[in-house]
């Protein structure tokens, strides 16, 4: 499959909130940012607005070569003063297509934006300890952790969250 990577647009939102089928799903995907289940598509985009408006937040939606909107992620700047490094978030693939190695190509396009477009040297993100598919994904396009974490207390729990990185060389 081939992923292509474009502006997400606010149409978007039905088919990613989509993908959130129960609670658990939601706050892996989100953490504590969105906390309303079932997600809604105007609760997405009302997340999304002040965080588009403030600017150095880039969010992207997958597409395969049918024009089919197959993944989503975000790219931020974590701080203001440096754009060489971006965190990605909100990372999510449609379920069907799962565990077929979907995930690491839209990653690596991914990726491939943040060194070619935005000219950033590292990237970094945070994954929950209880989501091994997604450590085990973003571990497999070069990802390690660097040892820190932080517990999140959010309405369903603490939950561990494994902070990670990956250096453009």
């Amino acid at each position: 499959m081939m992923v292509e990577l474009k502006n997400y647009q606010k149409e978007d939102a039905a088919v990613i909130c989509s993908w959130i089928k129960d609670e658990t799903s939601l706050y892996q995907w989100s953490a504590d940012k969105i906390e309303t289940f079932p997600l809604r598509c105007h609760a997405l985009n009302e997340a999304y607005a002040p965080m588009i408006r403030g600017g150095g937040f880039v969010p992207l939606s997958a597409f395969d070569e049918n024009g089919t909107l197959v993944g989503h992620l975000c790219i931020r700047y974590p701080d203001a003063n440096d754009d060489r490094t971006v965190r990605f978030g909100f990372v999510i693939v449609a379920p069907n297509i799962r565990g077929c190695g979907n995930g690491k190509k839209m990653l690596q396009v991914a990726i491939d934006y943040v060194e070619n477009t935005l000219h950033a040297s590292k990237i970094t993100l945070g994954v929950f300890a209880n989501n091994d598919r997604a450590r085990y994904c973003y571990e497999a396009v070069g990802f390690r952790s660097v040892g820190k974490t932080e517990v999140y207390k959010m309405s369903i729990g603490e939950w561990e969250c494994i902070e990670m990185e990956f250096d453009i060389v």
